[in-house]
């Protein structure tokens, strides 16, 4: 994940309306049930929230999206580290009550912002579901672009792959968002 003479990831970014904290334990009942909801899950979970939550711990770094104190969602990243070919990979997602109202945007400027300033990537990349138009929407506004479709990319619940889309981003095109 990181190299040896990279610093670990901070314990918390703060973003301009939100703050991003590195993911505990004690979190797993507030991950389960915001992937339990059907506007999450259906992207997220497609297997069921309790085998979604475990992803989370696995070996990307994770931080839970708080909005005045509230856990409201989760963003994580991964890194390639490997110098001809290093990048960072972003996802996110948001409980039903928080989308729509700029959260999503914020959370991922801010981390774009650390892991383009603090961890030196020059480029980002995240990869929704070709049906989530939603997403793919915001995350363009934000200033990804489109790279290409990837097909039959994931599983889904029914047991039939599906398209994915690649988007990137370089560390120029991250638009400022509103102040």
């Amino acid at each position: 994940m990181k190299t040896p003479d990279e610093p670990a990831p901070p314990e918390e970014i703060q973003g301009r309306r939100l703050r991003l904290r590195k993911l505990t334990e004690s979190d797993r009942p507030l991950m389960a049930a915001i992937l339990a909801e059907p506007e999450v899950g259906r992207w997220w979970a497609p297997r069921g929230a309790d085998e979604a939550v475990d992803g989370l711990y696995d070996d990307e770094i994770v931080y839970a999206i708080e909005i005045d104190g509230v856990v409201a969602g989760a963003i994580q990243f991964s890194e390639e580290n490997e110098p001809d070919y290093r990048h960072a990979g972003i996802d996110v997602f948001l409980g039903a009550a928080y989308q729509g109202r700029g959260y999503g945007a914020d959370a991922i400027r801010t981390l774009a912002r650390y892991l383009f300033d603090a961890r030196g990537h020059h480029r980002l990349v995240i990869d929704p579901a070709v049906e989530n138009v939603r997403a793919i929407r915001a995350y363009e506004r934000i200033g990804f672009r489109r790279v290409g479709v990837m097909r039959n990319y994931e599983r889904g619940a029914c047991g039939t792959w599906h398209d994915g889309l690649l988007l990137d981003m370089l560390r120029a095109e991250l638009t400022p968002g509103p102040e």
